[in-house]
C-alpha cells in the first residue's frame, strides 16, 4: 500500500471513508518506491519523482487511487489497520454509485486511464493484511 488517506468532511465520506493508493509488480517494490514522493488530496492521488527508475506508463498503469467502500463490519476493521508499506489482498467489486442528492461516483474499469475519473470505486468485501 502506497497511501492512504481517511475523508469525514467531504459529501462521500459517510459512504467512502477511506481511499487508498496501491501499487503493484513494480509498483511495490521498495527500490522504485524510494524514488518516488507519494500524497493524496482530495479524493486524487499525486506522485512526483526527480528521476524515472521505472517508465512513466509503468507507474501510471501499475498504481491507482482506490475508493474504498467498506460492505461490511470486518472490512471496515481491516481498512482501518491498513498502513504505508503493507501488502494487502482485496476482495470486492468494483462499482457505480448514485446518491439520492444527485452526485454519482463510477468506477474505473480499465488499466490506462489517468486523471479525475481513472480511480476505482471498490465494495470491500474483506481485506487482508501481510
Amino acid at each position: 500500500m502506497l497511501s492512504r488517506a481517511d475523508y469525514r468532511l467531504d459529501r462521500m465520506a459517510w459512504l467512502i471513508p477511506t481511499d487508498l493508493a496501491l501499487g503493484w509488480g513494480r509498483m511495490s517494490d521498495s527500490a522504485v518506491l524510494q524514488t518516488l514522493e507519494i500524497e493524496q488530496s482530495g479524493r486524487y492521488y499525486f506522485w512526483h519523482t526527480a528521476g524515472f527508475a521505472i517508465p512513466r506508463e509503468e507507474i501510471e498503469t501499475h498504481s491507482a487511487n482506490m475508493h474504498m467502500i467498506p460492505a461490511n463490519a470486518a472490512a471496515a476493521r481491516a481498512l482501518g489497520r491498513v498502513r504505508t508499506g503493507n501488502l494487502v489482498t482485496l476482495s470486492g467489486a468494483l462499482v457505480e454509485v448514485r446518491s439520492k442528492a444527485g452526485w454519482s461516483i463510477r468506477s474505473s474499469l480499465t488499466r490506462d486511464d489517468t486523471g479525475p475519473g481513472a480511480c476505482e470505486v471498490v465494495w470491500l468485501q474483506a481485506l487482508d493484511l501481510r
